[in-house]
């Protein structure tokens, strides 16, 4: 009995201290907790370090991550690059990289590629739409200098910078004041693709070391391909979310137009040089287009549809094909500037015969449609109304006055 009892005893002896090692193996703060601890905060520091690596690591090292998505436009493009970086292209050749503020320029680029650290200011530009577009985005604080004088501008802000000293006027873009345009030293200067008329001003250019981009959107054939081109100074000045604003609200101005109202009206646009010379927008162009996205029926639809710009024709053949039309836009000129009715007539004595005159359907672009390219879907729903326009003491829109 005795020796039941001594084993009875020795083995809720070994019971208890097995428990109370393994009570103490699993207190907080032991030391196997902590070495667990110790080694889950080690993996999470280094995940961290290994994100920081990651982005410190794109200093100075072009990784490509996406291109911009574009829905018309194809006269440029930008790639987006890890880090901040990007490039921008254009057809003719031109590359931009935009380098973020803090970072370094990547080593391995081109000779020819154009290098702008942001954010980018001090801007010469000469093309009346890119202004457009870049106010559009608020962006114009940017620009210091221009080739258009203050009494051609009819962008209400333009006019007001330039009065305030601003903005500069540094001559024509054919033969600018290079004195004037020193003095102020602008990093980046944009162009349209006439400087290609004029050599010896790019020669300047680079002379002075002021690079240039040519905005060629006057070579997008879609007139939403011309609005769209905002996103490309969206990506300059770094304000994306806001060129896609600008872009999405022309873009709606046309996907919900009604075109079914119009049935099948005709329209003819024209100007007369101070000359006298006619001219006609090509089948091709993209005035036709609006026109034609609006639900109008351009007359010379067939006259080189694979072409832009305007073509020259005699009056005697424009008479015989536009007489009929429905409506005429005659499109403001420098050549033109019809106030009213007679001052149209005053042109050619047989615009008297013309059906869009007797039934009083002859209207005129607004002096600023030129200087724009931010609201062309505005335009585009400017003819809809005007070709389904139902009271007729309307007179105007925002970029159409009827000639009265």
């Amino acid at each position: 009995m005795k020796r039941n009892y001594l084993k009875l005893a020795s083995l809720l002896l070994i019971i208890i201290m097995s428990v109370a090692m393994i009570t103490a193996c699993s207190k907080p703060g032991s030391d196997a907790d902590n070495k667990v601890n110790d080694d889950s905060q080690k993996e999470v520091s280094n995940n961290n370090n290994e994100n920081k690596d990651d982005e410190e690591n794109y200093d100075g090292k072009l990784v490509f991550d996406h291109s911009l998505e574009l829905k018309y436009a194809q006269a440029f493009s930008v790639d987006y690059y890890k880090g901040g970086y990007k490039i921008i292209k254009t057809n003719d050749g031109s590359e931009v990289l935009t380098v973020p503020e803090g970072m370094s320029v990547p080593a391995d680029i081109g000779n020819n590629v154009i290098v702008l650290k942001m954010p980018v200011q001090n801007m010469l530009v000469s093309s009346t739409p890119t202004m457009s577009l870049i106010t559009s985005i608020g962006m114009l604080d940017r620009v210091t200098t221009t080739t258009n004088d203050r009494d051609e501008w009819y962008i209400d802000e333009i006019v007001e910078k330039m009065d305030k000293s601003e903005i500069a006027y540094v001559g024509s873009y054919k033969a600018p004041d290079y004195e004037i345009i020193t003095t102020y030293n602008p990093p980046f200067a944009i162009f349209t693709g006439m400087l290609n008329s004029t050599p010896e001003v790019a020669e300047k250019l680079k002379e002075l070391k002021i690079p240039y981009i040519l905005d060629k959107a006057s070579d997008e054939m879609h007139p939403l391909a011309r609005v769209e081109w905002v996103k490309l100074y969206g990506a300059l000045f770094d304000c994306e979310d806001k060129a896609d604003e600008v872009f999405e609200k022309q873009l709606a101005y046309v996907t919900n137009l009604d075109t079914a109202k119009v049935a099948d009206k005709s329209v003819v646009m024209f100007y007369i040089t101070s000359k006298g010379s006619l001219h006609v927008r090509q089948g091709g162009d993209y005035m036709a287009k609006m026109l034609e996205l609006a639900g109008g029926k351009y007359i010379f639809a067939d006259m080189n549809p694979d072409k832009s710009g305007t073509e020259k024709m005699e009056f005697e053949e424009f008479y015989s094909k536009a007489k009929d039309a429905d409506y005429i836009i005659y499109i403001w000129s420098l050549g033109g500037k019809p106030d009213n009715l007679n001052d149209f007539l005053s042109k050619n004595e047989l615009f008297t015969d013309f059906k869009a005159v007797k039934d009083g359907n002859v209207w005129c672009t607004t002096p600023d449609y030129f200087q724009i390219s931010d609201t062309l879907g505005n335009m585009i729903k400017d003819m809809n109304d005007m070709l389904t326009l139902e009271d007729p003491t309307v007179d105007a829109f925002q970029h159409l006055v009827r000639l009265k």
